[in-house]
């Protein structure tokens, strides 16, 4: 039973990748934390959430994603090719050609995510109007995190990758979560403007920050109250020490 209530706004799950880095033939999202697959976690959250529609990109493995989930009441949406975070908004398209509402984007790897701080999320956009609003947070050791560059406000200068910031950008402690509230017909006007001209050839919605600030259209953050909730995961160790947080979260009652 959900907490909040978003009816308005659409929340697209980005699962399709294959999770090298985890050293298993297992999906990424169907490693189990707390005895619930990656993807379950999130899709619980999402569910107290109480979003209007729930749509969830798949890639590799994306029979056996939609066999264990077969019961989710969600929208699967193919990327047969992984080619980025950009790529896969667009694949989902033609699901969202009507849409007008908030698109809420976020990552099927982060199992501690909880719907208090995405209602937070949506609360701050609803509020402030932008184009997008980014969830942020403040790590120990931003190292390898993509920096927030805030301006006026609550307003978003720009997003720097930590290779490209200055000495200046890197001691920012606060970082992008690639979590996002987008006013999707806003999105749409600079979807297709995304490149894959970078190191990875593909395409990143990170750059679609830029491309609405360059449009004269306004952006926000939202800083997230523990980063440790927003952490994705890439590791068996990072696995472990996700079952270690929910542990001790869920012990403090948190």
């Amino acid at each position: 039973m959900s907490r909040f209530s978003h009816p308005e706004t659409a929340a697209l799950v980005l699962a399709a990748g294959m999770g090298k880095r985890m050293k298993s033939d297992l999906a990424k999202v169907l490693h189990p934390m707390a005895g619930t697959p990656l993807l379950g976690h999130v899709l619980q959250a999402l569910d107290r959430l109480g979003v209007g529609r729930v749509l969830v990109v798949i890639g590799h493995q994306r029979e056996r994603v939609r066999q264990t989930f077969a019961e989710a009441e969600v929208e699967w949406i193919v990327q047969a090719e992984q080619r980025g975070t950009g790529h896969a908004v667009l694949m989902a398209g033609p699901a969202l050609e009507a849409f007008e509402g908030t698109l809420l984007v976020v990552c099927g790897d982060t199992p501690l995510l909880r719907a208090s701080t995405l209602h937070a999320l949506l609360e701050g956009h609803r509020a402030m109007n932008p184009a997008v609003t980014v969830l942020s947070m403040r790590l120990p050791d931003p190292t390898g995190y993509g920096r927030i560059v805030r301006g006026t406000g609550d307003s978003i200068d720009q997003i720097v990758e930590h290779k490209d910031a200055t000495v200046q950008q890197r001691a920012i402690d606060e970082v992008n979560s690639g979590i996002y509230a987008f006013d999707y017909p806003a999105l749409v006007t600079v979807l297709s403007e995304l490149t894959s001209h970078n190191a990875q050839g593909e395409y990143y919605l990170t750059d679609t920050v830029a491309l609405l600030t360059r449009a004269g259209r306004k952006t926000a953050v939202v800083c997230a109250p523990d980063y440790r909730e927003l952490l994705g995961i890439n590791t068996v160790e990072e696995l472990a020490e996700a079952e270690r947080i929910h542990a001790e979260l869920r012990g403090s009652g948190a």
